[in-house]
């Protein structure tokens, strides 16, 4: 069976889509294989920093993570989704470009962990703990067994899990 294709979207593609990109990659490699990107990443628009610190922190590689526009995946040769989970409420009230295949979707929604004004400690400690609640909800999924992950039931899957309570 062929890696299921998941892309993670968000606004601008720097926090939470960067997060669970990495994180799926890291935890299930050759079962799925993760993308991320934006609805309008910003010029020049980078991961943001604390999330890779993050990410790093929990001993998960960073290397080649980057913010793109999720035209990259609608365009003609790039890779065909399976699923398509958007990470925060912006970008799922969006509308979104065409997928070929018709993908799976659903919304896990997540607070911002870059919003506020709180010191470097605090936001740090914002993206750990929106590191740890997506890496619940990614266990939960990768622990399904492969009939939940068929495309008839992916759907209906993938957004039972976003009503699984997960812990910050």
């Amino acid at each position: 069976m062929r890696p299921l294709n998941v892309l993670f979207l968000c606004t601008h593609n720097s926090a939470r889509s960067i997060l669970a990109e990495a994180l799926l990659n890291n935890m299930a490699p050759g079962r799925f294989h993760a993308y991320s990107a934006g609805s309008s990443p910003r010029d020049n628009q980078q991961p943001n920093p604390l999330g890779l610190q993050a990410l790093q922190a929990a001993g998960i590689a960073t290397e080649g993570l980057r913010s793109k526009s999720w035209d990259e995946f609608a365009a003609p040769g790039a890779p065909a989704m399976d699923l398509i989970i958007t990470v925060c409420d912006n970008a799922a009230g969006e509308v979104c470009p065409f997928w070929p295949g018709h993908p799976a979707t659903a919304h896990w929604g997540y607070a911002d962990p870059s919003e506020g004004d709180g010191s470097e400690d605090e936001k740090r400690e914002a993206f750990r703990k929106t590191l740890h609640a997506i890496h619940q909800r990614l266990e939960l999924l990768i622990n399904l067994p492969a009939d939940k992950l068929e495309k008839s039931l992916l759907q209906s899957t993938a957004r039972a899990l976003s009503q699984h309570a997960v812990a910050p």
